[in-house]
């Protein structure tokens, strides 16, 4: 345990200088313009990895995906083999205007790394490459490192790319480091994930828009067929309204409201809604989100009845959902209570499943172990809200592996939005904590 201690100090430098040259790098995947950018960033963490010891580290991609990593160490004699997951790619910054800092230039304050992708999820792969430095390139185990490069556009290639690279990514444990700990002090395995639905769905009651005071009285607006047929989404308690979804337990932590309220943001007087305890509502029940509808903005208002209104409906579902079973129940939701008669049309977009991964056996066990050293306090066990889908292909392609979730974040990261940042000190722990983790794993029986 010293010695490991004293070889995670040693390149903590090297670790941090590492994220550095990758949070440069804009790999915003969404963005076509940036398509060299993301290439950039493979070819450096690729670099990144031949510089921390691996016998191969290639560039690839399939079914026209964006570039993703695998880079190999092979396992000593009788020892298992790990693949650590993280991904390369960033979302858009949003207005630059709402960043302290350029979001593209690393920048410390108060003990936090400022920069897009600093926790989300660079520094998942600033941690595996840190793990493998301390070990001087010769890991107690097989490792393979997996830097996929469009996690953040939902990973469209991911199927096939799995099909594709089989035997590189073979393994008997995943780490995929791209989840949140409880706080900075607090480690934490995530033990269950929500998978999410949503769709387009479009509005007519009109041929085209007319004088609202010629015509008005006997026909509704598109407008307000839609907000009227959103408000069907949630009951009076504002649990979600739809037929046929499932609603799991939680893991059981205590989650104060004023923690969530002040997490989250939420305006004094505004009410938290829905039924169950707050981390049930968070990590294993449904939620139903309007995204975005498509209408007249104010500032161009015509006295007109609107003809047509559209607008993106998210649902989060439960970790045992099946994914097509609940678009299914949006779908008839949305047809059955559709009012007046209007004409709708429904466009379906994702469908991701969620997971409930294992909290029992000596992976779990070795992994809680190494996360309470590191952290100097046990380990907990969360669910997150969210949605990973490629979780439930990894399991589907490796049904013998242990899945662990683990992550760089911490209640204050602010991934996706403005001014995102990494706790470092939190940083150092994580990194000692998975270098514990292969050490561990190296020792247990075959």
């Amino acid at each position: 345990m010293t010695d490991l201690r004293a070889a995670v100090e040693a390149i903590l430098p090297s670790a941090r200088a590492d994220l550095e040259r990758l949070v440069r790098i804009p790999s915003v995947s969404a963005d076509p313009a940036r398509a060299g950018d993301v290439l950039a960033s493979a070819e450096a963490v690729a670099e990144l990895a031949r510089g921390a010891g691996a016998a191969q580290a290639d560039v690839v991609s399939a079914a026209g995906g964006r570039p993703a990593v695998i880079a190999s160490w092979p396992a000593p004699e009788g020892a298992p083999t790990v693949l650590l997951y993280a991904h390369h790619d960033v979302q858009p910054t949003g207005p630059r205007e709402g960043w302290t800092t350029d979001p593209f230039e690393p920048t410390e304050r108060d003990g936090r790394l400022y920069g897009r992708g600093s926790s989300d999820d660079k520094a998942g792969v600033a941690t595996h490459l840190a793990a493998l430095r301390a070990f001087d390139g010769r890991p107690p185990v097989g490792v393979v490192l997996f830097a996929e490069g469009e996690e953040e556009i939902g990973s469209p290639s991911f199927t096939p790319f799995l099909e594709t690279y089989r035997d590189r990514l073979a393994a008997d444990v995943i780490v995929v480091a791209d989840s949140a700990n409880w706080t900075a002090e607090v480690p934490a395995i995530t033990t269950s994930l929500r998978g999410g639905v949503d769709c387009l769905v479009t509005l007519r009651v009109l041929q085209k828009s007319v004088h609202s005071g010629l015509f008005g009285g006997p026909v509704v607006d598109a407008l307000t067929a839609l907000t009227r047929l959103m408000a069907t989404l949630h009951d009076d308690k504002g649990d979600v309204a739809i037929a046929g979804l499932i609603s799991t337990d939680a893991p059981d932590i205590d989650f104060p409201d004023e923690r969530y309220r002040s997490e989250a943001g939420v305006l004094d007087g505004v009410h938290l809604v829905g039924s169950g305890s707050l981390t049930e509502r968070l990590w294993t029940r449904p939620t139903a989100s309007v995204l975005a509808i498509d209408a007249p903005a104010v500032a161009d208002a015509a006295n007109i009845l609107v003809h047509e209104a559209r607008a993106k409906v998210s649902v989060r579902i439960a970790p045992e959902q099946d994914p097509r079973a609940a678009l299914d129940a949006l779908e008839a939701h949305l047809r059955e209570h559709v009012e007046f008669g209007a004409q709708i049309e429904i466009t379906e977009g994702m469908v991701g499943g969620g997971c409930a991964l294992p909290t029992e056996g000596p992976v779990v066990e070795a992994a809680e172990a190494a996360l309470t050293e590191a952290f100097g306090v046990p380990s907990v066990r969360t669910g997150i809200g969210g949605s990973i889908p490629f979780i439930a292909e990894f399991e589907k392609t490796f049904p013998d592996a242990t899945v662990l979730v683990t992550g760089m974040g911490d209640p204050l990261s602010g991934p996706h939005g403005l001014n995102e940042s990494l706790d470092l000190a939190m940083f150092a722990k994580g990194c000692l904590a998975e270098v514990l983790l292969l050490d561990r794993l190296s020792r247990l029986p075959g």
